[in-house]
């Protein structure tokens, strides 16, 4: 009966180790059968032999793949129930392989025959001791998770897990479980009172294999491959490559180029063919992200493919959701070849960059001449030793508000200040600290007024300045602030010698309402009205200067 195990257990390995693509669920399917197959193994030994030192080596085999077998059953429902959505952590491995691996060791070591002792000098009869119960309750443990685990799936309807391939192997467990223990009640506890009935667990064994294998074949992912194979045509321009959900390649056609590393039955390691291929020089993180969240119905991407300066071949790469009713299944991925398109598109940036560089010249230029013209209209304006409007720009806005300022009775005063004694600056500090003197007086003043106020160089150390909306009060007030802000203004005269300061003497005019005035030539009304400016500000002088005198 052993014999036959084996050989049944062996034939159903190799044919499903030739007939199918080894995925992940097939993996532990394996290495749960591996553990089945011990127990034949050593059954087949210990009645091989008369020798009690190999039959107890035997006999510890037997058990040690028989406690195994619950351990490897536990993953393999796991995987089934779970599919491409279990990863098992490292912990929970090993936390699930504990007590098989303690009491393997146990049984191994067998101190004080705690696992078995021989009976006449030998293991053919043997009696049992608290390890081998313990083995059988280690086994009814992982019996009863497992039935929890296949049973919450089962009622739950969870497409992922797969409602008749969890309830095959439901029926599977249970036959696995209820032979051995019936061959534990009849062979071991009634085994004074009741005949040896041989043969029940190793026929337990065949028959929960053939109903695992069932399970895996009636309901397998290959059913994807029966679906993605009217696409995968070989005569097809492009390349096609079909996923599992564990990304494992499980077809693919021969227009798949080489230099991508792609084989049936390995791995898709999409980072590391984005971070070789991707056009951006790096993963292409979107196309990363929805491919490993299994978002989106299609996501795309594109690939190149050569080294150094040869030729390159570009490629787009399509990946696709294949669905079996809600659950994921794996993927369908196309690459097409787009080297002619990207050429042309790429000419066509390259021509778009030529014109977008001579448009940014152009705009340069534009930017330089406008620049050039706003520092030629700022240098026509402006007074380059103090930065203030020169007498001709001030000249050119009174002829133009003046006249609005008389239509429309609109109230203006005129300030006309020299610097006091500044000859006398000139001859005792030198033509630098004149400059600077004027220079700093023009910054004060400029200080003191309002943002509508215009200030001019009038000429030499002479300056104007045009007050818009101003009435006689507010013209007098800001024209003491003015000579104030000068005679407190500190000028430095260079390194040794103490600061200076000046005053100013100033003629104000204020311009209101005016009822009967008509002008008929602006330019000779403005000469007329700087002419009684210029004499309140010699009248300012004779009394004595740093002062205001109002025409």
């Amino acid at each position: 009966m052993d014999l036959g195990l084996l050989l049944g257990l062996f034939a159903i390995f190799v044919y499903v180790f030739v007939k199918n693509v080894i995925t992940t669920q097939y993996k532990v399917y394996l290495l749960f059968h591996v553990f089945m197959m011990l127990w034949p193994i050593g059954q087949i030994g210990v009645h091989s032999t008369d020798r009690p030192h190999l039959q107890i080596i035997f006999i510890t085999l037997s058990f040690v793949g028989f406690t195994m077998l619950g351990f490897g059953w536990l993953l393999f429902a796991k995987f089934l129930v779970n599919g491409a959505y279990y990863r098992p952590g490292r912990n929970v491995v090993l936390l699930t392989l504990a007590p098989s691996l303690l009491l393997s060791a146990a049984m191994i070591w067998n101190p004080d025959n705690l696992f078995v002792a021989p009976v006449g000098g030998g293991y053919a009869e043997r009696v049992y001791g608290p390890v081998f119960w313990a083995v059988i309750v280690q086994l009814v443990g992982y019996f009863l998770y497992a039935i929890g685990i296949l049973r919450k799936a089962y009622r739950s309807g969870d497409a992922r897990s797969g409602g008749p391939r969890v309830g095959n192997a439901l029926i599977g467990l249970v036959i696995l479980v209820a032979l051995p223990t019936l061959d534990l009640i009849v062979n071991v506890a009634l085994d004074p009172w009741l005949p040896v009935v041989p043969g029940m667990t190793s026929l337990s064994i065949l028959l929960s294999d053939i109903y695992f294998l069932f399970s895996l074949q009636k309901h397998r992912s290959f059913d994807l491959v029966k679906v993605a194979k009217q696409d995968v045509i070989d005569t097809l321009s492009v390349g096609i490559v079909v996923l599992d959900e564990q990304d494992v390649v499980i077809e693919m056609n021969r227009n798949v180029n080489r230099s991508l590393n792609i084989a049936r039955g390995k791995r898709l390691d999409m980072e590391a063919l984005l971070a070789a291929h991707s056009l951006a020089g790096g993963v292409d993180e979107a196309f990363l992200n929805g491919f490993r969240a299994h978002a989106g119905d299609r996501i795309h991407t594109e690939i190149s493919i050569g080294a150094g300066n040869g030729p390159r071949q570009y490629m787009a790469m399509h990946a696709a959701r294949v669905r079996a009713g809600a659950s994921l299944r794996g993927r369908v991925i196309t690459l097409q070849d787009i080297t002619e398109l990207k050429s042309l598109v790429m000419k066509s940036q390259e021509h778009n960059h030529s014109l977008q560089e001579r448009n940014r010249a152009l705009i340069y230029m534009q930017d330089e001449l406008f620049q050039a013209n706003r520092k030629l209209e700022q240098m026509a304006v402006t007074d380059s030793l103090t930065g203030c409007f020169n007498r001709r720009f001030m000249m050119q806005q009174l002829e133009h508000e003046v006249l609005t300022n008389l239509r429309y009775r609109i109230p203006f005063a005129v300030f006309l200040f020299d610097i006091d004694l500044f000859k006398l600056v000139n001859d005792t500090y030198g033509h630098v600290v004149g400059d600077e003197v004027i220079r700093r007086t023009a910054e004060a003043v400029r200080g003191t007024l309002r943002r509508t106020d215009i200030l001019a160089r009038y000429g030499g150390e002479e300056f104007a300045v045009y007050l818009p909306h101003t009435n006689k009060e507010q013209a007098e007030m800001l024209a003491q602030r003015v000579r104030e802000v000068v005679e407190s203004n500190e000028i430095p005269t260079g390194r040794g010698r103490a600061p200076i300061s000046v005053t100013i003497s100033m003629g104000v005019h204020v311009v209101e309402e005016q009822t009967h005035l008509q002008v008929d030539d602006v330019k000779t009304y403005l000469k007329e009205l700087f002419s009684k400016i210029d004499t309140a500000l010699y009248r300012a002088k004779d009394n004595g200067r740093n002062r205001v005198v109002n025409h």
